[in-house]
């Protein structure tokens, strides 16, 4: 997972389209002759971004002139100083937000006091673009490098050079001119949604049945939704334990969990009959859903200097993830409505010897490490990663296992810290050339399970990525990749081949690995539907109360569940896909996932009869094709476009 709140304030910095203007920007650029059709855009698009405090028309003109570049020499040098200038500012921005974020996420940083939670909600661009369109560069940016459309970029892309390219990523950056304290806002309400999150744990050797037995281990606390999901599935031997994961996460979702059982190791909890034995059983107030209603709060002030773009569903996803919601859910329903979801469902049922049951959508049985005993591969993970960093130590000679050259795999490891996280782990990833990217992963005291192994897997494919994308891209302003999905088939990559990194063979994609991405597809795609028409009821409910979004997702949840996987798993208004931590604190980032998915499967069969070496310069070579559109980052890399027809064709 690449961290939320980056995420999430990545996509918050670059929001196409947004201002708040009293002018009449045609009375601005009235008289001034257009030499070019790259000089009115640019006139045009600073002239809707100038307000009255910038100046009066005759400034306007006056910095027009002065200002635009009327020759290649020229251009070049203001485009490459322009570069410079973002690179320096994201870099001293991101360093400081590291430290200051140090002691609420990482666990050797301390236990964080009152003032670190407060400073943790600090955002420290929020004057940046306040400063920089005061003095100006931002509309030097915007004159001379203007905005292109994503149906443009899509176009006209498809002729540019990496140069062009790179200029109209420039040409993204000041678009928007949010005001200091609404991003300050939105920042503080993020942080204090993530802040909930990372500390929501369950202490599951305080469940008791209702016969009074204890199902789960002593000290085992599990964070939800991750270790509770994780922890489900490797549950299979034991469907008494599953059954009573599956509570747990109703009483979640309901909002009918005890406020005194979370995150608390004193009280026993029945969650069946949903009793607590010496503790107040007074349910948590409806503190997930309130959550969820301040950031859109938080979002709907910045909506009102977003007319191009004015709704938060608009900004995420032709903005930030560049592909339209409705070609989203379109893309994701062909998948759910298949005729291939009853086929491998047929194959689950007929292995689990049972009817399926609504957990199984996490059924985690084709996988290879399935057949294998995960409590000796946790033997074997403890004894190689005792800590952060014996795994730090380690990154240069998993990379040389898939195939990069020594070199080459010491010169990425040497940009990837290692850091203990306190919540489920994340990918912090680099904004500057003096920065090292960093994954954050939980690691008990006792050494690396096989559940953390495989999760900071995951979380070096995104650090990988990151550096590629960074530290061998030809231009600064196309460093990183298409949306966030893009880096999740990073990780995914990675995370699929964690056996072999044990050294237990190269992972196939045979018809058992069809199937497990398949599956994988088919869970989170109902997920992201529930996410995405949660929002979309939120901007048809703006006056909703914390309870009446409760009840609403609820609905929402069961609608989906009833459509695409009541007929599949049974239990008609099951709630379970509304589960998911990010709806809480990463708005509309689940999306990602499934893209990541899709596109996960696209590159698999173009990997499927390369490796070792081959493998990691046709890996290298795609992350260093940077920020495209998905559409042209596609084409360039597999020659085809995003579609789920290639996993459909595959199932047997």
């Amino acid at each position: 997972m690449k961290h939320l709140f980056w995420a999430a304030m990545g996509a918050l910095m670059i929001m196409t389209g947004c201002t708040k203007s009293t002018n009449n920007p045609s009375e601005l650029y009235e008289g001034i002759t257009f030499t070019d059709a790259r000089m009115e855009r640019g006139v045009k698009q600073a002239a809707a971004l100038w307000t009255p405090e910038d100046g009066s028309a005759e400034e306007f003109r006056a910095f027009v002139d002065a200002h635009y570049a009327q020759t290649e020499e020229e251009r070049t040098a203001l485009f490459e100083s322009l570069s410079r200038m973002m690179e320096r500012l994201n870099e001293s921005a991101d360093m400081l937000t590291v430290e200051l974020l140090k002691p609420t996420q990482l666990t050797n940083a301390g236990e964080p006091t009152d003032i670190d939670w407060i400073m943790s909600g600090y955002d420290t661009k929020a004057h940046l673009m306040d400063d920089l369109f005061a003095n100006k560069v931002a509309f030097i940016t915007v004159l001379n490098f203007p905005f292109y459309t994503l149906e443009e970029k899509n176009t006209l892309g498809e002729h540019w050079t990496r140069r062009e390219w790179a200029e109209a990523r420039l040409g993204d950056v000041f678009t928007s001119r949010i005001p200091a304290q609404t991003q300050a806002k939105m920042t503080e309400t993020m942080a204090a949604a993530e802040n909930y999150i990372a500390d929501y744990n369950i202490c599951m050797d305080r469940l008791r049945t209702e016969d009074g037995r204890q199902l789960f281990p002593d000290g085992m606390k599990l964070l939800s939704h991750w270790n509770l999901r994780d922890e489900l599935k490797v549950d299979y031997s034991n469907q008494e334990k599953q059954e009573m994961i599956y509570r747990v996460m109703q009483r979640i979702i309901r909002q009918e969990i005890p406020q005194v059982v979370i995150n608390n190791a004193m009280p026993l909890w029945k969650p069946y009959s949903n009793t607590v034995e010496n503790g107040d059983a007074a349910r948590e107030p409806d503190t997930r859903y309130q959550k969820i209603l301040d950031i859109f709060h938080a979002m709907q002030q910045v909506d009102a200097y977003c007319p191009n773009m004015p709704t938060a569903i608009i900004r995420n996803f032709e903005g930030d993830i560049e592909i339209p919601a409705a070609e989203v859910d379109s893309l994701f329903c062909a998948l759910l409505g298949s005729k291939q979801v009853m086929r491998v469902a047929a194959q689950i049922r007929t292995r689990l010897g049972r009817e399926l049951r609504p957990y199984d959508i996490w059924y985690d049985g084709f996988k290879a490490r399935s057949g294998m005993d995960e409590e000796a591969l946790s033997v074997e993970t403890r004894k190689r990663f005792p800590d952060p960093v014996s795994y730090e130590k380690k990154i240069a000679s998993m990379l040389t296992t898939l195939g990069f050259q020594k070199e080459n795999a010491e010169d990425i490891a040497r940009h990837i810290v290692v850091e203990p996280a306190r919540g489920s782990g994340h990918a912090w990833p680099c904004v500057g050339h003096n920065e090292p990217t960093r994954l954050r992963t939980r690691i008990a005291p006792e050494g690396m399970d096989y559940k953390g192994y495989n999760i900071a897997v995951h979380e070096m494919g995104h650090n990988v990525e990151e550096v590629i994308s960074l530290y061998r891209m030809d231009y600064y302003m196309l460093h990183g990749i298409p949306n966030t999905g893009f880096t999740e088939t990073s990780a995914f990559l990675f995370q699929s081949r964690d056996l072999q990194l044990l050294g237990y063979g190269k992972q196939k994609m045979d018809s058992e690995a069809v199937m497990d991405q398949f599956w994988g597809m088919y869970e989170i795609m109902g997920v992201s539907l529930v996410d995405m028409r949660m929002w979309q009821w939120l901007y048809a409910h703006p006056e909703a109360t914390a309870a009446e979004l409760r009840d609403a997702v609820l609905a929402i949840a069961a609608e989906v569940w009833n459509t695409y996987y009541e007929p599949v798993l049974g239990e008609k208004d099951c709630v379970l896909l509304a589960i998911y931590s990010h709806m809480v604190n990463s708005p509309m980032y689940l999306p990602n996932y499934p893209i990541g998915h899709i596109v996960q499967f696209q590159l698999e069969q173009a990997l499927a009869d390369k490796e070792g070496l081959e493998w990691a310069e046709t890996y290298e070579r795609w992350y260093r094709l940077g920020r495209l559109t998905p559409q042209q980052w596609m084409k360039q890399a597999v020659n085809g476009e995003l579609s789920v027809m290639p996993v459909l064709q595959q199932i047997p």
